[in-house]
């Protein structure tokens, strides 16, 4: 089955091209239950590591050539790149590149607006059974997602909201923070390193939450804060990308510095950086914190658009192309939040 998703700038329909179709099926196929260990085998650390070493640290063969056939077969734009092109001369410096952010993605006007942590594939949902947006569990489990041992963040974002980011390997690959805020706890969960390939996510039961992971928990109720409560931002690794590099800076890549409690962290800055690949990145907020854009729950409804979501979760579930920085919603009263999930 082929795999659509919506251009938010076009309202479009496009299909996604996903070259490791082979990979992914081979490696989820009956595999997982007549050959366990060699399943596990290719999603260990260790495997992962050797696999992303030697399809993204080798040098293209006639550069720039090579760069300028790769970077126009995947439509990615040299005019974004700061600095000079020529020097990403392996898959890894191209995945790892920087880009004009401030100019080329800039951010709404809005103080309690939400933005996308990254260039994505976005689709969101809710842990609420009474909402229109409500998603069974298949992405990952709610508990295991945070932390079993982590009650106090449990507690808090129960019947809440999120948002799942799917990079996919062609896009920018710094995460950005979605709201401004204090950090209130940081913290590494080990895992697994499944792919987020869709294919792979709708056979994989929950396969987000048994990935390795980093959570950060951001109070944006403080001053100069987005006011859209306790916000869950959870980075996901996934098959290739062996670590998350923690580096925000305030104004441009300047000064990367590592996340901590307490650190007050500006919306839009680049928080942290994916090893190359593709990888998921969840925003999770508290109950009605939060009301999304409504051309994005509109594009998630679409019935003319062919997902593997939709196939997998038996429901219309199609995912919106945004940039990162781009706004995916702002803080809202209950009353505002009812309303727009009731128009679905």
């Amino acid at each position: 089955m082929k795999h659509q998703y919506i251009d938010r700038k076009t309202r479009q329909v496009r299909t996604e091209t996903l070259k490791a179709d082979p990979v992914i099926n081979a490696i989820y196929s009956p595999i997982r239950e007549n050959a366990s260990f060699l399943f596990h085998l290719m999603i260990s650390a260790r495997m992962s590591s050797l696999i992303g070493a030697v399809s993204y640290d080798l040098p293209f063969f006639k550069p720039p050539d090579d760069i300028k056939s790769f970077l126009t077969a995947h439509g990615i734009d040299l005019g974004e790149v700061e600095g000079d092109p020529a020097e990403l001369d392996t898959l890894r410096k191209i995945f790892e590149r920087k880009i004009r952010y401030e100019q080329l993605r800039p951010m709404p006007d809005r103080n309690d607006s939400v933005v996308s942590p990254a260039d994505s594939r976005l689709l969101v949902g809710s842990f609420s059974e009474q909402a229109a947006l409500f998603i069974k569990g298949k992405f990952f489990d709610f508990n295991e997602l945070i932390g079993r041992d982590k009650s106090r963040w449990l507690d808090a974002f129960d019947q809440g909201s999120f948002a799942v980011t799917r990079l996919t390997p062609d896009k920018y690959h710094y995460n950005h923070t979605p709201v401004a805020g204090t950090v209130l706890d940081i913290y590494e969960i080990d895992g697994h390193f499944h792919s987020c390939n869709p294919g792979a996510v709708v056979r994989q039961v929950t396969p987000y939450s048994k990935n390795r992971r980093v959570v950060t928990i951001i109070d944006t109720d403080v001053p100069g804060g987005t006011g859209c409560g306790l916000v869950c931002m959870v980075e996901v690794v996934a098959m290739m990308i062996g670590k998350i590099v923690q580096c925000y800076s305030k104004k441009g890549y300047e000064s990367p510095r590592d996340v901590v409690p307490g650190l007050f962290m500006e919306k839009g800055c680049p928080k942290s950086l994916y090893r190359p690949g593709s990888s998921t990145t969840i925003v999770i907020f508290q109950k009605q914190r939060i009301c999304f854009s409504k051309d994005i729950l509109e594009n998630q409804v679409r019935t003319d658009v062919s997902s593997r979501f939709c196939e997998g979760f038996g429901r219309p579930l199609v995912e919106t192309d945004v940039t990162v920085r781009s706004c995916i919603g702002h803080a809202c009263s209950c009353d505002e939040e009812i309303v727009i999930l009731g128009d679905l």
